[in-house]
């Protein structure tokens, strides 16, 4: 730090209301957090200049953050904003998302009291852990002097007296670290940003504030505070695991690429498309993975696994060696590890832990940096011409189905189904149907729109499937908009999940970011309601008809009147024909505007899917359960044992299309 930049930074520790003295400041622990966040800075996307690392903090108030991380934000309000929300998971969510629509170059942190604050938000630790997204969780802690012990919500343990509810943070979070003097911020801060930029270990880190040291002062060394342009880490790919690779891939004459997150964060899109179309071979892409590839590439075969269309799952099934890329090949991409047992695995990832998976040739690297390598030493090779050739047939098909199953005809007497009404909403578009961005989570409808959402350009496609958390839906799209504030973020939602979380529409009010909600009503769990069939079960609990009732019965919920109720716009329509014309009144309007409609909850895409491995019951009096098990019996035992052909089997015959939870 220089003479000029010292003499500013004092200016604006006296303005802050700091003591100055030589080269240290006098902060609380709180100020000086809030000041160290404020001064990291992140090149802009197009490279001419720079903007904040973190877009804001979102916080609920409460005695164990008000005093201390309210005053901090408080003096810093202009350079780090502070975002007031309705509900601790649905922020934590909306910070998740809001990273994950930067593709993790920009981040949030969160901000609670101790007690409920703090534990609400362990649902979307678990979440941003889960699908390896950055956020900076800052709970309240219990007292480290111990002098009004217990405290107001505090959790004590009669074993342990270090440990608090915070304590529940640890296995989900990839840093965890607790405050006890102002001086551990000079590591764990660096630490902590260490970890939210690197690509191996990115993820959730929580930095526990007891409410006594957030108020502490220390003097701390005045450059801690300088502005700084951080740096993203991302391995370059070792020469013996990408020799390996390419040993691999020259051997192979039917090579399938499954596109998986990590090439969205490695910023690999284009990378990925060149490689596909030098080499000839087919792409299929995970929920995290949907927009690496544009929908109409004529190389792109769509939605991989449980909810998988028929051109991906037939290629999978004829693979013989499959390119995993920046995936950790969760069991709905595999189905269940059923779908290309057959195939050499080549597990291309930041983390080598992840790309272990499968028993796969792994290669630790960045996404964009291992296609590179692998380019330039594989000029000459292709895929077998006739596999390319069937790529492209399938790839085709596929693409045309799609347009059938979104425009089909509908009845006055049927209700519409998911794939109805993601047709309506990619036709309402005025604009190119790629500036749209479609948030989703749980239920029927992330299957329903892996395999027919149409997404043209990276990050259209925002789906939270890794955790496939309801609830995340309307706190998610709440971030997108805050991250891409000229896109139109469409949220779709079923009932179920819209009423677990919805009061973000009225922080989406508050902070006049406009969201497009679609509620589709099927009057419970539809998702699981079909999963709970599919293994013998009878309807139960899930649909409100099939659930205890009082003597009112089941509730006539009314959601667009309750989203008024929130400050949103809304309306209710009866058919897909009104839902397109509600959705122009919507694209207009100058507020979040929620638009419900009713839905079949049981009518789903047949066509494509895989089996998912649900556990049935061994021993049953009904005899559907037992019919159930033989089935799952079957598969378990065929499970390992040489494929027959796709063409016979990879059409989604065998798949429980009931399963897409």
């Amino acid at each position: 730090m220089n003479q000029r930049e010292l003499h500013h930074g004092h200016d604006e520790a006296a303005s802050a209301g700091a003591v100055v003295s030589g080269t240290t400041i006098r902060l609380t622990t709180a100020q000086a957090l809030v000041r160290y966040l404020a001064a990291q800075r992140v090149a802009t996307e197009d490279g001419l200049g720079t903007e904040p690392l973190f877009g804001g903090v979102f916080a609920i108030f409460g005695h164990g953050n008000v005093a201390g991380m309210g005053e901090a934000l408080y003096q810093h309000r202009d350079e780090l904003p502070t975002l007031r929300a309705h509900n601790e998971q649905a922020m934590a969510h909306s910070a998740i998302a809001y990273a994950k629509a930067h593709f993790r170059r920009r981040m949030m942190a969160v901000t609670t009291s101790i007690g409920p604050g703090a534990t609400n938000l362990l649902t979307a630790a678990a979440l941003a852990h889960v699908n390896r997204l950055p956020v900076l969780l800052l709970p309240g802690d219990i007292f480290v002097s111990r002098a009004p012990d217990p405290v107001l919500q505090q959790v004590e343990d009669s074993h342990d007296g270090g440990v608090s509810a915070n304590d529940a943070f640890k296995p989900v979070s990839r840093y965890f670290d607790r405050i006890m003097h102002p001086a551990q911020l000079l590591s764990a801060l660096p630490r902590a940003l260490r970890v939210l930029t690197d690509a191996a270990s990115c993820g959730p880190v929580t930095l526990a504030l007891p409410q006594d040291v957030q108020a502490q002062a220390w003097d701390f060394p005045a450059d801690f505070f300088a502005p700084r342009i951080v740096t993203f880490y991302a391995p370059a790919p070792r020469v013996d695991e990408i020799d390996a690779a390419v040993a691999r891939l020259q051997r192979a004459k039917r090579p399938l690429i499954v596109a998986g997150g990590g090439v969205l964060y490695g910023r690999a899109t284009d990378a990925l498309q060149r490689f596909a179309a030098a080499h000839g071979i087919p792409v299929a892409e995970t929920q995290a993975g949907k927009s690496s590839l544009a929908w109409d590439d004529p190389l792109n075969a769509g939605s991989l696994g449980v909810t998988g269309s028929p051109a991906a799952n037939a290629l999978a099934r004829d693979a013989d060696c499959v390119l995993a890329l920046g995936t950790r090949l969760q069991d709905f991409t595999t189905g269940s590890n059923t779908l290309f047992t057959q195939a050499d695995v080549i597990g291309i990832n930041a983390n080598a832990f992840d790309a272990l998976k499968h028993r796969a040739q792994v290669v630790e690297a960045d996404a964009r940096l291992a296609l590179d390598a692998l380019a330039e030493r594989l000029q000459d090779w292709q895929a077998d011409r006739a596999w390319t050739s069937r790529a492209h047939e399938l790839a085709a098909s596929w693409r045309d189905a799609v347009h059938t199953l979104t425009h089909a005809p509908q009845r006055e007497s049927v209700l519409p189904y998911e794939g109805d009404v993601i047709g309506a909403v990619q036709r309402s578009s005025t604009d190119s149907p790629a500036n749209d961005i479609v948030v989703c989570a749980a239920g029927t409808l992330p299957g329903e729109l892996h395999k027919l959402w149409r997404a043209g350009t990276p990050g259209a496609y925002h789906v939270e499937y890794g955790y496939s958390c309801m609830g995340y839906e309307i706190a998610g799209g709440l971030g997108v908009k805050l991250a891409r504030p000229e896109r139109e973020v469409i949220v779709m939602v079923g009932d179920g999940s819209y009423l677990m979380m919805n009061s973000e529409i009225a922080t989406s009010v508050m902070l006049g970011a406009k969201l497009i909600v679609v509620v589709l009503d099927n009057r419970g769990y539809g998702c699981i309601n079909r999963l709970q069939q599919a293994c013998g079960g009878a309807p139960f609990n899930n649909l409100l008809e099939d659930s205890m009732q009082g003597p009112l019965g089941a509730p006539q919920i009314d959601f667009a009147a309750h989203a008024r109720a929130l400050g949103a716009r809304a309306e209710h329509v009866a058919n897909v024909a009104e839902l397109e014309a509600a959705l122009q009144r919507a694209r207009s309007a100058d507020r979040t505007y929620v638009i419900s409609i009713d839905t079949d909850p049981a009518r789903t895409t047949s066509d494509g899917g895989w089996w998912w491995e649900v556990a049935v019951p061994e021993v049953s009096p009904r005899a559907s359960v037992r019919e159930a098990r033989a089935n799952y019996d079957a598969q378990i035992s065929a499970r390992g044992k040489p494929p027959a052909s796709a063409e016979n089997s990879g059409d989604g015959s065998n798949s429980n299309d009931q399963a897409n939870d």
